[in-house]
Formats: C-alpha cells, structure tokens, sequence
C-alpha cells in the first residue's frame, strides 16, 4: 500500500535535487529506523535555515558524509516534525508542501497547523 499524505492522498516526492527524505529517495517515507520522523516537506527560507542554525542544527552546511548536500533558500527538503514544530512555535516555520509531507507527521503537528503554513504554487517566484 502506498503510503498517504497528511491531506489522506498518496504521497507525492518531495525533491530529488537535493535528494531528500530518510532514506534519500526524494520522498518524506518513515520507518522504524527513522527516529528523527523526516516526514515534513518543506521549502527552506533564509529565515528558517538561519533559526535552524542558531538553535544548533546547521542545515547549510554540507555533510557529505550523510548525503547532505547543505541547504540553500528555495530548496525542498524532508525536515524532521519536531524541529519543524519547533520553528513554528519560534515563528520561523517554514512553508509545507502537504502533498508530499507524510501522514506521520499528524501524530507530533495539527493538520490545522500544516495547513496554516501551506505552499502552494501560487507562492513561487
């Protein structure tokens, strides 16, 4: 069975340039494995990658060691619930791409709240 989106679709890639998600498919997929829950779609801002780096996880920087190419404003990426809640109650949420955020992610974030913070295309430049 595929696996569902937080809207209950099926759940649609994230990105692949960077490749994403846990298991760097370019999909937000969980498993047992996953204790970080990377399950959150988002699009990274300048705002939220310079939170993200002064609350200790830099997410600019490149790791190659983890396949983690450093992230750049624009960029997709399948960010873990908790750090994605943590932004949101700092007001540094970045958007969501709901279709490609795992069902997961409702067990640690409202739906409400995703919704909130929702990208849509209408949002690109």
């Amino acid at each position: 069975m595929p696996a569902k989106n937080v809207l209950g679709g099926e759940l649609k890639s994230c990105c692949y340039e960077p490749r994403t998600g846990f298991y760097r498919d370019g999909f937000c997929h969980t498993g047992p494995d996953d204790h970080g829950v990377h399950t959150v779609c988002v699009i990274a801002t300048e705002r939220f990658l310079a939170f993200s780096r002064q609350v200790g996880n830099d997410l600019s920087t490149p790791h190659p060691e983890w396949q983690f190419p450093g992230l750049l404003p624009g960029d997709r990426w399948c960010l873990c619930a908790a750090r994605w809640r943590e932004a949101w109650q700092a007001g540094e949420a970045p958007p969501v791409v709901l279709e490609s955020t795992h069902e997961a992610t409702l067990a640690i974030i409202p739906r409400s709240v995703l919704e909130e913070h929702a990208w849509s295309p209408d949002d690109a430049e």
